[in-house]
């Protein structure tokens, strides 16, 4: 298996016909340079939580998510992280991909901390500049959302400006913008600096009979390596958990990260902290049917260019433990 750490070459070691690991297994991580995932990361290699779960973590920064998926899909990586809805769209294509639950973080809309705006209605005719394009999960809901509530579309009522993560939060920031969307830590900053959050994605999808306990990020191995080698997947689970626990309590571990954190003020650290935390999901297993409805929402708005071709949630998305 490409995961395997090679001793020469010999990759494996036959025992009494059965196999065993020659050494400890190396699983590489393909993960966003310098994305929040980090932080678990360092975190277990710090306390040696891959070693004592039976696997050695190997990070692999890359550029973009997409380079990741190439890299996984091209077997130069054996995890991952993606959201659910690409693994249900790969596994509707044929790819037996697993997703582990790793955060249920996700943002919502913030608007300067004198806005006039007091709900989603008062952004008719404004700008709102929204991070990772036209499909991104939080507009969609809010989409849905808005619709519902204030019998308002929110595409042809408002004007929006979609870019990269950085340039919304500097353009949120500054005043260009009325009201930005935007991954959980630049908003995490953005509250630090000032801007209020006119509401959360969470409260929406709540509005929207969604459960907003569903974790939409995880890590993603392949079938092929749960099904040969599930203690390994569940070391992987549970170093994860090992690590979130850690970051749950332990404010000394946060000092520890800070310097990878990207935070330039104390607010900021603080806030980037507070977030991370209340995205940590429950170690019980995914609620299959919630995700389910989720789902139904998602083919609804964004079609087969979000989905590709799932009409229905496919069997095995989810890890749920040995």
């Amino acid at each position: 298996m490409t995961f395997i750490k090679p001793l020469g070459a010999a990759m494996v070691a036959l025992c009494t016909a059965t196999t065993v690991w020659a050494e400890t297994p190396n699983l590489r991580a393909a993960v966003l340079e310098f994305g929040t995932v980090n932080w678990e990361l360092d975190t277990i290699q710090h306390h040696e939580l891959d070693t004592a779960n039976g696997f050695e973590l190997q990070v692999m920064g890359v550029g973009g998510g997409s380079a990741a998926q190439v890299a996984f899909q091209g077997g130069e990586a054996d995890v991952i992280v993606s959201d659910w809805l690409w693994v249900a769209r790969q596994r509707a294509a044929g790819h037996d991909y697993v997703f582990i639950p790793y955060s249920l973080a996700v943002g919502g809309v913030m608007v300067a901390a004198d806005s006039d705006a007091q709900t989603l209605a008062d952004l008719r005719g404004k700008s709102i500049g929204i991070a990772g394009g036209p499909l991104d999960k939080s507009w969609l809901i809010l989409r849905a959302y808005a619709e519902k509530n204030y019998d308002m579309d929110l595409v042809a009522e408002t004007e929006q400006v979609f870019g990269a993560p950085p340039l919304i939060f500097g353009s949120a920031t500054s005043g260009e913008l009325d009201a930005a969307i935007n991954f959980w830590h630049f908003m995490a900053k953005m509250q630090a600096a000032g801007m209020r959050e006119l509401i959360s994605v969470s409260d929406a999808a709540t509005d929207l009979g969604l459960d907003p306990e569903t974790p939409l990020l995880g890590y993603v191995v392949r079938g092929e390596l749960l099904a040969e080698h599930p203690d390994l997947v569940q070391g992987l689970a549970d170093a994860s958990r090992g690590a979130k626990d850690i970051l749950a309590t332990d404010d000394a571990e946060w000092d520890r990260l800070r310097p990878r954190m990207n935070a330039k003020t104390d607010a900021q650290f603080e806030a980037l902290v507070a977030g991370f935390r209340a995205g940590i999901p429950s170690a019980d297993p995914v609620d299959e049917d919630a995700a389910a409805r989720m789902l139904d929402l998602m083919i609804e708005l964004g079609g087969e260019e979000l989905v590709g071709s799932v009409t229905s949630m496919p069997e095995g998305v989810f890890y749920n433990g040995n």
